[in-house]
Order: C-alpha cells, then sequence, then structure tokens
C-alpha cells in the first residue's frame, strides 16, 4: 500500500484514536513518520508490536511508524508536525514543545474545539503554544471516522490554511490509495465546522437515544448546519465552506454513524445515563462536550443565536431534562428557514 517515498519527515503528536491513524495514513503514502505519545505503554507498543492496543484495536500499523514517548526524539528534523491532542488540554500540553520544533517545519492541526476562557480556535492556540507563524500552521478537517480510515475505506478531508504552500505541502503528505485531501483557504469556516459538528453530534445521539426518529434527526441535522453557519459567517467565513466536505460532510458522518463518539455519547445520555456515567462508558475523547461550552460562550459573546447548541449545553449541566429537549426547540418562535 505504501506509494514512493516522499522524503518528508513527519511527526504526529498525539497518539489516540485518531492521531494514530492519521500516522499510518501518513506512512502509507510515503512519509517516515514519527508518533508521539505521552503513555510510555502505547509508544512501545506502536514502536515493538506495531499496534496501539489501548486507543486503536485491531489495526496493525506500519513497520515504519516509530512509536516513542520523548518529545526531543519525535521533533527533531519533523518538517511537518500533526497536533492530535485533546483539545481543551492542547495549549498547556504544547507549549513545553515550543523550542522543539523545527524553524521551518509546518504545522498541522487534527484538533478539533474552541478554547474554553478565549474562544480561540486550535490553529490558533497551536500557534501561539508552539510560537509558529500563522503561515505555518494548517487545519485538518472532514468526514473522516478514524476506524474507518484505518481500515483504508476510501475518504477525503479538508486541508486549509491562509498559506496555500502550506496547505499543498500537507496535502501531498497525506495523500495515498484511500486518503485523497483537498486544499481551502477558509481555516476559520473549516475550523468551525469540526468544532461544531461534534455539539450537534450529541444533540443528534441525545434524541436517537430517547427514541426520536429519522424527521427529528434530520431537523436537528439541518437546523444544526444553519447554526454553524450563522457563527461561521458571523467570523468571516466563506458560505461554500459549510456545503462541503469540512461542512455537511462531517456532519452527516459524525451525526449518523455508531463509530461516532459524541453519537455514541448522547446516545447513552438519551438513555438515561448521567454524564458521568456515560463518558467511561463511551471510551475516548468527546471533545463536544467542553466544546458546547466554549462554543456557547463565542456565540453569546457574538449574538449569534445558537438554540441547539444551548440546549445541549443545558442537557450536559443538567438544567434541561432530555424529556424536554426536542419540545423546547420545536416551540421556538416561528421565523424563515433562511433565518
Amino acid at each position: 500500500m505504501t506509494e514512493s517515498p516522499k522524503q518528508i519527515v513527519a511527526t504526529v503528536v498525539g497518539a489516540g484514536a485518531w492521531g494514530t491513524t492519521f500516522a499510518k495514513v501518513l506512512a502509507d503514502a510515503g512519509c517516515e513518520v514519527r508518533l508521539w505519545a505521552r503513555e510510555p505503554e502505547v509508544a512501545e507498543d506502536i514502536q515493538v508490536n506495531h499496534r496501539n492496543t489501548m486507543f486503536l484495536k485491531g489495526v496493525e500499523l506500519p513497520e515504519s511508524i516509530k512509536g516513542t514517548s520523548n518529545p526531543v526524539a519525535a521533533l527533531a528534523g519533523a518538517q511537518l508536525v500533526i497536533l492530535a491532542v485533546p483539545a481543551q488540554v492542547a495549549r498547556k500540553a504544547l507549549e513545553p514543545m515550543a523550542e522543539l520544533i523545527e524553524p521551518d517545519a509546518i504545522v498541522a492541526c487534527l484538533m478539533k474545539g474552541v478554547e474554553l476562557g478565549t474562544g480561540k480556535l486550535m490553529t490558533q492556540v497551536a500557534s501561539e503554544a508552539l510560537q509558529v507563524p500563522d503561515d505555518r500552521i494548517v487545519a485538518i478537517s472532514g468526514p473522516n471516522l478514524a476506524t474507518e480510515v484505518a481500515q483504508q475505506q476510501p475518504a477525503a478531508t479538508v486541508v486549509a490554511s491562509t498559506n496555500p504552500a502550506a496547505a499543498a505541502f500537507v496535502a501531498e503528505a497525506c495523500q495515498n490509495s484511500y486518503f485523497r485531501p483537498y486544499t481551502n483557504d477558509d481555516v476559520v469556516g473549516v475550523e468551525l465546522c469540526g468544532a461544531i459538528k461534534n455539539v450537534i453530534a450529541l444533540a443528534v445521539g441525545i434524541a436517537f437515544g430517547a427514541g426520536y426518529g429519522w424527521n427529528t434527526i434530520a431537523t436537528l441535522v439541518t437546523r444544526g448546519l444553519a447554526e454553524i453557519t450563522r457563527l461561521g459567517l458571523a467570523l468571516g467565513a466563506k458560505p461554500a465552506t459549510f456545503m462541503g466536505l469540512a461542512g455537511m460532510g462531517d456532519l452527516t458522518a459524525t451525526c449518523a454513524s455508531p463509530l461516532s463518539r459524541n453519537h455514541s455519547l448522547g446516545e447513552r445520555i438519551g438513555r438515561g445515563m448521567s454524564l458521568e456515567e456515560a463518558l467511561p462508558a463511551t471510551g475516548g475523547t468527546a471533545e463536544g462536550v467542553k466544546s458546547s461550552e466554549s462554543v456557547l460562550e463565542l456565540a453569546q459573546s457574538l449574538g449569534v443565536d445558537m438554540p441547539i447548541t444551548a440546549a445541549v449545553v443545558g442537557v450536559l449541566t443538567g438544567k434541561i431534562k432530555v424529556d424536554d429537549l426536542a419540545p423546547l426547540l420545536l416551540n421556538r418562535p416561528r421565523k424563515a428557514e433562511g433565518e
């Protein structure tokens, strides 16, 4: 499956399911890949057994992926640094690595979220934490469920940067026979889609778990896209982005698939579990939980109405009962669909 070597040295920071999967994507595209894991036992499993049993079970990794828990060894000489740590701990996790980043390295964010307290997107957090200028920062987002990509099922993604050369470099690094990147210059739009679709997936999961059918689900998905678009336009994003892979594409995959942790977490809550019970039962990181709060804060600061996001926050904080979620949304004042 490996294509001709591209002579690109790439380091993935974060060995969760998506970080590990993306390391495989890069290796299958012909890059030299290091995968940094916070847990030494995970790094050893990757290096010795060519597996990540803790976070990506059942997937054999290319032997060319080198696992390490040493950030110095991981980042030395890396031309491309891929960030795949949880969004809300990203700043703290990345700041110690700032002095290890090569001066001309391109940094790409797999992380999806809005930072609590600051309202900043992950490319902004990465730029500040790693002291890397915006023209060397790239966002990667699309309908990319880790398990399916790891199984080499055909998938596409969006690589967004204000610098076309940086976007093209990352796209070249990750394109292989089953993974197709498209470039885009709308970083804000692409990032917001990736962050807020997790919140809408929680709402869909809650509704599904509560026993609602596809009419309700379709309503939540389409009105959720309207919420994402409203906030994106308020921040200067391009309308076309929301109908593309990063927008409607990712929203569809995340809301519909049981492989989505956000959907699965929401479904458990819809069936009666508390958030505290649902989180360990779901496993992994469901970014929509924290992102729902930060997205709502950002929307309120801009005067943007996001009722589905507000309802999700209400359910997660115990202020709204699951049974009241659908009636609350449907009893809102009537208005034209485009508003």
